[in-house]
C-alpha cells in the first residue's frame, strides 16, 4: 500500500487512557517501513539504473566521438585519395602526349626517309631507262652495222661472182 506524505501528516491515531492506541501505532509504523524500505529498493533501483544508463550514455558517446573520428579520418583520406587520383591522370595525359608527340615525330622523320628513298629510286629509275635505252640504242646501231656489212660482204661476192650480171649489182639492196 502506497502512502503519501499528505496522508502521513494528516493521520491520526485514536486516543486511548494512557495515549494512543500501540496497536494502530505499531500497524502505522510498520506500514510506514514497508512503504519506506519499498521507496529505498525503488530509489536503489532507479540509481542503479541510472547509473548504467549513465555509463552507456559515455559510452554511446565515446563511440559516436570515435565514429565522428574515423569518418573524418575517412573523409581526409578519400580527398587524399582523390588528389593522388587526380596527379597520377595528370601524369598519366601528360606521359601519353609525350608519347604521342614522340610517336608523331618518329612518323614524321620515317615519312622524310621514305621520300628521299623513293626520290632516289625515281633518279634510279630515270637513270636506269636511259642506260638501258642507251643500251637498246646501240644495240640497233650494231644491227645496222652488221646488216650493213652483211650486204656489202654479199654486194662483194656478188662483183666476184661472174654469173650475175652487172645489172643486178647497182642496187646493193635489191638482192635476188
Amino acid at each position: 500500500m502506497r502512502i503519501t506524505p499528505i496522508e502521513i501528516q494528516q493521520h491520526q491515531f485514536k486516543t486511548r487512557i494512557f495515549g494512543y492506541d500501540t496497536s494502530a501505532v505499531d500497524s502505522f509504523l510498520e506500514m510506514l517501513a514497508d512503504e519506506l524500505e519499498r521507496l529505498y529498493k525503488q530509489n536503489n533501483e532507479l540509481k542503479e539504473s541510472l547509473a548504467r544508463t549513465r555509463i552507456t550514455l559515455e559510452q554511446m558517446r565515446d563511440r559516436e566521438k570515435t565514429l565522428q573520428e574515423t569518418l573524418m579520418t575517412a573523409h581526409q583520406v578519400t580527398e587524399e585519395l582523390k588528389m593522388n587520383a587526380r596527379k597520377e591522370a595528370e601524369i598519366v595525359v601528360a606521359e601519353a602526349h609525350l608519347e604521342g608527340e614522340r610517336v608523331i615525330r618518329d612518323a614524321s622523320e620515317r615519312r622524310v626517309k621514305l621520300v628521299g628513298e623513293i626520290q632516289d629510286m625515281r633518279r634510279q629509275k630515270i637513270s636506269f631507262e636511259g642506260g638501258l635505252r642507251a643500251l637498246i640504242e646501240n644495240h640497233l646501231k650494231l644491227m645496222d652495222l652488221d646488216a650493213l656489212q652483211i650486204e656489202e660482204d654479199d654486194y662483194q661476192a656478188r662483183l666476184m661472182d661472174p654469173l650475175i650480171g652487172d645489172d643486178d649489182i647497182d642496187d646493193p639492196l635489191n638482192f635476188p
